[in-house]
């Protein structure tokens, strides 16, 4: 008989310990997938050596992207009649704001502060969304608040900066 309680608490630590992987495999997951989405912006707005810095004059926003006239304010920087910025809560016609350049596009990104957790709200969310799964997959509280915490300032960050 006590090779069967044997077995048994092997098997509960081997089903803990595949529980345990799989979460922390998907936490992972969500966490290196909001890295993916902010770093297409992010990249831009935090690299800045090298990049065209100036202002945007939004003229007029229609779908998914608004355009106005760019000045710049870097050496080297083209002034362009038009370029393009995404139309999110971020934007508003007949405002002015600091941007940078996409190397190559007439698309630009915002910068400064505003710009940067702009940029990281993907992985904002993403962190938020990993705190559940670690509450409830790992159950480790203390990974579920920092996660959770850390994404809850990130996004109040950029709600209050743009």
């Amino acid at each position: 008989m006590p090779s069967a309680v044997v077995s048994s608490q092997g098997a509960v630590s081997a089903l803990r310990f595949g529980r345990v992987a799989v979460m922390g495999t998907v936490v992972l997951l969500i966490l290196v997938a909001g890295v993916w989405g902010s770093w297409g912006s992010a990249q831009h707005v935090m690299l800045t050596k090298g990049r065209e810095h100036g202002t945007i004059e939004v003229a007029r926003c229609a779908g998914d992207s608004c355009t106005g006239p760019y000045t710049p304010v870097s050496v080297g920087s083209r002034e362009r009649d038009s370029v393009r910025i995404e139309n999110n809560v971020a934007v508003r016609k007949g405002e002015t704001y600091a941007v940078v350049v996409k190397p190559g596009t007439d698309e630009v990104v915002r910068s400064g502060p505003a710009g940067v957790l702009y940029a990281w709200v993907p992985l904002g969310g993403a962190l938020l969304l990993a705190s559940v799964v670690a509450a409830g997959g790992l159950r480790s509280a203390r990974l579920s608040w920092l996660l959770a915490g850390t994404g809850l300032a990130l996004l109040t960050g950029a709600f209050v900066t743009v």
